[in-house]
């Protein structure tokens, strides 16, 4: 591809990314991945050269744009040597007009800027929010020690006591020690949840949102597989993605369970009051995930948001329901917001008056609300919320 072909090529992907956020569509790295399984002649330099374009036009661009093209206009503003591929080649795009207006650039659609304000996230924390992330890696407890591993690349040591540290670009599922379960890709701050949950062996620890089972697996690790592990979700695809997960990491999960959203408690029945620690990571705006998809600031609006905060709430009630008297109830999201955060568990209070929030105790993040919170900018991690719950 020539270099005016590549940017053609990102104008036609961002299209398609622009499009699938108003739908809610398949996510960018799905887009792209099809883009090239269509287009075999692309070379990897090439379809390197597009991601890179595609994804620095979507970090530059707040607000949804009007068009890739748009997309692309604004980049060039930031890089006045990508004008010249605006050459009307074959394969490269149109000359700019005079009067053509580039999208706008910003940290998100205004709206959203306005509760990350709210929720003191500005200035340098909030440029954080779209920095390329790096790669984390747990160190599977079950089967490798951290200081024994050894890695095809050199790794930092972070605080967390199995957390690896490599550059974003690292390959880590091709090498041996993830096909034998050594290793399990994890944010460092996702690791510190785990570390705040805190399971302890011979205990029942049910996970109320799994999804494929990441904390799950990490649960199990810390255990030693030595407590009841319970697995829970409403996303039957999402939840069997989990057993062979687990088995590669040799890891002991008790119970998998489906949930049937709204008639919950009719599966969880056998754990009411039983549970000793219930995880409660609630599907949220994944604001604290945008280093690693920021075209999802684009897929978020008001409605949207309300709906998350409407099934925290509901998720938190479900797991009050199965945490055992004197058990904790840990609650986590990976967003910046604090209605998704602080004020969940400030309704949560309300509604439970012999509940009480305790300290979270990790080594990192800091106050915020019942809560703590970690920040890219603060912390390095993805951004999350924690707060852990007592029934007193």
């Amino acid at each position: 591809m020539t270099p005016a072909a590549r940017i053609q090529a990102a104008i036609e992907l961002l299209d398609e990314i622009i499009d699938a956020a108003k739908t809610k569509g398949a996510p960018a790295d799905r887009l792209i991945a099809a883009y090239f399984k269509q287009r075999r002649y692309a070379g990897s330099k090439d379809r390197r050269a597009v991601r890179d374009l595609v994804y620095q036009a979507i970090r530059l661009c707040g607000p949804v744009p009007a068009s890739g093209r748009a997309a692309m206009l604004a980049l060039v503003q930031e890089d006045a040597n990508l004008e010249a591929l605006f050459d009307g080649s074959t394969h490269g795009p149109k000359p700019i007009a005079e009067n053509e207006q580039p999208a706008a650039t910003g940290i998100a659609p205004e709206w959203l800027v306005e509760r990350l304000k709210a929720s003191d996230i500005t200035g340098n924390e909030a440029k954080a929010l779209l920095e390329r992330a790096p790669l984390d890696i747990r160190v599977n407890a079950l089967k490798a020690e951290r200081h024994d591993l050894d890695l095809p690349d050199e790794a930092e040591m972070l605080l967390a006591p199995n957390a690896v540290r490599l550059p974003a670009d690292t390959r880590a599922e091709q090498w041996g020690a993830y096909r034998d379960g050594l290793i399990e890709i994890q944010d460092h701050g996702s690791q510190w949840v785990c570390e705040a949950v805190d399971p302890q062996q011979g205990e029942t620890i049910i996970d109320l949102c799994a999804g494929a089972g990441g904390k799950t697996l990490a649960l199990a690790a810390k255990a030693g597989n030595l407590a009841e592990i319970v697995a829970c979700d409403t996303d039957k695809r999402r939840l069997g993605n989990l057993a062979p997960r687990a088995a590669r990491a040799g890891a002991k999960v008790d119970s998998t369970v489906l949930l049937d959203p709204g008639r919950e408690m009719e599966a969880l029945e056998p754990w009411r009051a039983r549970a000793d620690r219930v995880l409660v990571d609630a599907p949220c705006s994944g604001s604290g995930t945008w280093r690693r998809n920021p075209e999802s600031r684009w897929r978020l609006d008001q409605r949207e948001l309300a709906r998350l905060t409407e099934l925290q709430d509901h998720v938190l009630d479900l797991g009050a329901q199965v945490t055992r008297f004197g058990g904790s109830l840990i609650y986590v999201t990976c967003s910046l917001l604090d209605e998704e955060g602080a004020d969940r568990i400030e309704a949560f209070l309300k509604r439970h008056p012999g509940w009480e929030a305790e300290a979270t105790n990790i080594a990192i993040g800091r106050e915020r609300g019942a809560g703590a919170r970690l920040t890219p900018c603060h912390d390095g991690t993805d951004g999350f919320f924690i707060a852990i719950l007592r029934s007193s």
